[in-house]
């Protein structure tokens, strides 16, 4: 078996940062009429500015597989060049098409010019996480001496409003209630798009800073909780998920089967509670002691939920004070599988961190609410 580090991160954010002001430019009007959610939800989520792969008029400027593709690039220099790539590992909530892969694309976007193995991980935000522990088992089983592995979204394509248009004028004829609106528009001033990407390698860089590996660990609660985050699907009164595949193909633009929802009673519910019991199980799990961690990054949708997890942690003996916290969800906005990846990388290049320092990360997915988490040492 050998150690797996993190020898170099890399990221790419398309075009301008866009600000609360200028998202409807961008993602256009509902029928032509300025959202009447859009700024309370902003207000609890306190992201400032985002990143869409789209311009002005709201056409596409990037694929995901493109904006991967590019985070990736930015991994290669004179110590690996993109032919020394053996394993490429990619997770994203928001692939391009549903066949072929991710990876695949992604492959094909790199041009590297031989073949190589893939692995796609999809679901929601531990798809990214996902991706990375395939490349890290992998590595350290001697697999593969190097693995590069990337966390990418490109959501603003789910959220312009040519996607809503046609609902919203169900919502009318229906006079249906506002939260059901409210809970399908909730995700529109939430995402962003862009990604990031790790080189993991069978040895350090010396004169640089490389993380090592220590664990990856993850956990599911589906057994005890229904969907809170879905698409592709409706959610039906006893809870359970009817896929697109058994509506008629008619019913697909009426239902909004294909658009992005989010059961927002459930998440208050759980997401918190279960991530700090999550966490709490992988310190037991590796007799880790709370005061010897240096950073910890946690990947939040929205910033209503910061000091909430501070707490929920806390109540489970974790309480990381506040100097230990690092977020730049303010700045970039909720990239999904690409968030984590995102954060390490600034973090990373920061100049910040200290051989021998321990860096924690946690991600929570709202899908069905599963977690993973890691720890990371400075070398």
């Amino acid at each position: 078996m050998y150690d797996v580090f993190i020898t170099k991160a890399s990221k790419y954010l398309p075009n301008e940062p866009v600000s609360n002001a200028e998202m409807e430019t961008y993602l256009g009007l509902i029928n032509d009429a300025p959202s009447k959610a859009k700024s309370l939800i902003l207000r609890n989520n306190k992201i400032t500015t985002r990143y869409y792969a789209l311009d002005k008029e709201g056409n596409p400027t990037h694929s995901n597989a493109q904006l991967t593709a590019k985070a990736i690039e930015g991994l290669f220099d004179e110590n690996f060049r993109k032919e020394d790539m053996k394993l490429l590992s990619v997770g994203t909530t928001s692939p391009d098409q549903i066949q072929p892969s991710h990876a695949s694309m992604v492959h094909g976007e790199l041009n590297i010019g031989k073949s190589i193995e893939i692995n796609t991980a999809t679901g929601l935000c531990n798809s990214g996480m996902n991706a990375l522990n395939y490349g890290f088992l992998s590595v350290k089983a001697g697999v593969n001496e190097n693995a590069v592995c990337a966390g990418s979204e490109r959501m603003s394509a789910w959220m312009t409003a040519d996607k809503f248009n046609h609902e919203a004028e169900n919502l009318k004829l229906l006079e249906e209630r506002p939260i059901i609106a409210f809970k399908r528009e909730f995700l529109r001033w939430m995402l962003s798009d862009g990604a990031g990407a790790f080189l993991l390698e069978n040895k350090p860089r010396e004169n640089s800073t490389s993380l090592k590996i220590e664990f990856i660990d993850f956990y599911s609660y589906a057994h005890e909780i229904e969907a809170c985050m879905y698409a592709g699907c409706d959610k039906l009164e006893d809870g359970s998920l009817k896929s697109w595949a058994d509506y008629p193909s008619d019913e697909w633009l009426k239902q909004s089967i294909f658009a992005i929802k989010q059961d927002t009673k459930i998440l208050d519910q759980y997401i918190l509670v279960k991530g700090a019991e999550s966490l709490r199980a992988s310190f037991d799990k590796h007799h880790l002691d709370p005061e010897k961690i240096d950073h910890v990054l946690a990947h939040i949708s929205s910033g209503y939920f910061k000091d909430g997890l501070k707490e929920e942690f806390a109540k489970k003996g974790m309480d990381f004070p506040a100097e230990k916290w690092f977020y730049n969800l303010s700045e970039v906005g909720n990239i999904g599988a690409g968030s984590i990846f995102i954060a390490l990388e600034e973090l990373m290049n920061s100049g910040r961190l200290k051989k021998g320092e321990k860096v924690l990360l946690c991600v929570p997915e709202s899908g069905r609410f599963a977690y993973s988490c890691s720890l990371l040492t400075v070398c």
